[in-house]
């Protein structure tokens, strides 16, 4: 059973994350109003009981919080600073939430250009993928001003199980690099280990039972065959991105992006079932990331 909320949503981005997000809020009992330029996406929103919105701006006019769930900096950009964006539409005190993966100076950037029309931007960008997202069990890592966190949190808590404040605008995004670096990471070592067991004619099956009982249990060794590994790419050339804006060498997100171009859904499915499959050497460059 859910309470009516004082506070009002908006969601702009009803792909496979953001469409699941508006309804988990709308669960809770807050009002949503919903965009997104693809109209079977919002038809299924407002079919789940939120509101049609025309644009990005009549979104903002119509909530108190704004999240922008869209697939690129660009895309972002084009939200918030567009002709009808949600910049030219939010009141004084709005607090928007840029939950797409992004660089840190990207939201700095427009965290300034939001402050003239009393607009607050914070960063919380999202981790555990769809499943996540459907079941409402994301981790949030934010940055920003702890102010405006408290006045989005109740949106936040109706899609999320932990929501940690890591520091300025931007400090999420860092915090998301640093989890996708370790998962990526993590997906790569279990994947190697195992396929060399069972090249050494042990089967993985046993070993990943004994492993799930042992100090190395995690769960990246307990649900490696329900992913998707579908961002591998963006993800690791963000982290190498940002490094080198620092002048940092991550060799081992380097080794992962080289390792995750022979790792498929498919093939760890085969490994795990005791089918065979073992990763192939790679001597050459790693191709390019797109």
């Amino acid at each position: 059973m859910t309470q009516q909320s004082t506070v009002r949503a908006g969601v702009i981005g009803l792909g496979l994350m953001g469409g699941p997000i508006a309804t988990n809020i709308l669960a809770a009992g807050i009002p949503v109003s919903a965009y997104d330029v693809v109209s079977p996406a919002l038809d299924v929103a407002v079919g789940r009981g939120a509101r049609r919105a025309a644009d990005a701006a009549d979104v903002a006019g119509d909530s108190d919080v704004v999240l922008v769930i869209v697939p690129t900096a660009d895309d972002v950009r084009d939200v918030c600073l567009g002709a009808r964006g949600v910049f030219v539409g939010s009141r004084p005190g709005t607090v928007v939430v840029l939950m797409s993966s992004l660089q840190p100076d990207t939201c700095e950037e427009l965290a300034l250009l939001a402050e003239p029309v009393g607009v607050t931007v914070i960063d919380a960008p999202m981790t555990g993928g769809i499943r996540a997202a459907v079941d409402g069990t994301m981790m949030l890592v934010v940055g920003g001003d702890a102010e405006a966190l408290d006045h989005a949190r109740p949106v936040l808590d109706a899609i999320s199980t932990h929501v940690h404040h890591l520091g300025p605008v931007g400090a999420g995004q860092v915090g998301k690099l640093v989890n996708n670096l370790i998962h990526w990471g993590e997906v790569v070592v279990l994947t190697e280990a195992l396929s060399l067991a069972a090249a050494l004619g042990v089967r993985v099956s046993a070993l990943r039972e004994a492993l799930m009982d042992g100090p190395t249990d995690s769960r990246h060794l307990r649900e490696l065959g329900l992913m998707k590994f579908t961002w591998h790419r963006k993800d690791l050339a963000d982290v190498l991105q940002l490094a080198e804006s620092i002048g940092r060498e991550v060799p081992t997100a380097r080794f992962s992006q080289e390792r995750m171009l022979d790792i498929t859904p498919e093939r760890v499915l085969t490994l795990l079932e005791d089918r065979g499959w073992e990763l192939p050497e790679r001597d050459g460059p790693t191709e390019p990331v797109g």
